[in-house]
């Protein structure tokens, strides 16, 4: 059974991993490598992180994966779930866009923010998945239209994804910049609002490390733009 002390190292170890994601100081390769270490310690604790058939690999956890956390899982509402569904959401697009910035942009700043950028979702995702597997409630489970549930704004639209993906250069690095601010700023608008009316105190704390990374994160990208 998964205790209290288990799920409070869940958020905990994403806690770690956005510390080690924002600060400026550590060189990529270093930022990267540990934030994996954050990340497999967070899925340790769900699934068969050190059990792995070659016992050096992390087993991530997918959303197709079966629930893995037994037990009785800490108390949730509706707005916990729809705050999961709609942040991964956010963060499956900030990845696909991040992704596409070595082959298309030229600024070697942008280029590293953005593989920090990649990493730093990656994390938080593997812990929203873990929390929706604990509740077992997945994309489906939505709460009904006019219920309490939160709707993500930020979403980029398929005519500014065609065009991020024929721009080179300047013009894709300001597109780039520009949508995911729009991205972190629905993704705090979804923080605040989990905050606000969550029930599940693991979600609550994500939230609050999410909305201060992603504030941050805005901050350091209205500055690339501005220089």
């Amino acid at each position: 059974m998964v205790r209290g002390s288990s799920r409070h190292a869940l958020t905990s170890a994403a806690k770690r991993a956005h510390q080690i994601l924002y600060a400026g100081t550590v060189p990529p390769l270093t930022t990267r490598f540990a934030a994996a270490v954050a990340a497999c310690a967070t899925v340790a604790l769900l699934s068969s992180c050190s059990h792995s058939p070659s016992g050096n690999h992390a087993s991530p956890l997918h959303s197709d994966d079966k629930p893995v956390i037994t037990g009785e899982p800490a108390a949730y509402n509706a707005t916990d779930v729809s705050f999961a569904n709609n942040m991964i959401t956010l963060e499956e697009q900030g990845i696909t866009i991040s992704r596409q910035v070595p082959d298309h942009s030229t600024d070697s700043g942008i280029t590293t923010f953005a593989a920090r950028t990649v990493t730093a979702l990656q994390v938080d995702m593997q812990v929203l998945k873990a929390l929706r597997a604990q509740w077992k409630e997945g994309q489906d489970n939505q709460p009904a239209a006019g219920g309490p549930g939160l709707t993500a704004s930020g979403t980029i639209d398929n005519n500014t994804l065609a065009r991020l993906d024929s721009l080179q250069g300047p013009g894709f690095d300001t597109l780039w910049l520009n949508s995911m601010i729009g991205l972190n700023q629905g993704a705090i608008q979804l923080a605040n609002a989990e905050v606000a009316s969550g029930k599940n105190v693991d979600a609550v704390n994500l939230a609050t490390q999410i909305a201060k990374a992603r504030q941050s994160e805005i901050t350091q990208m209205q500055d690339i733009l501005s220089s």
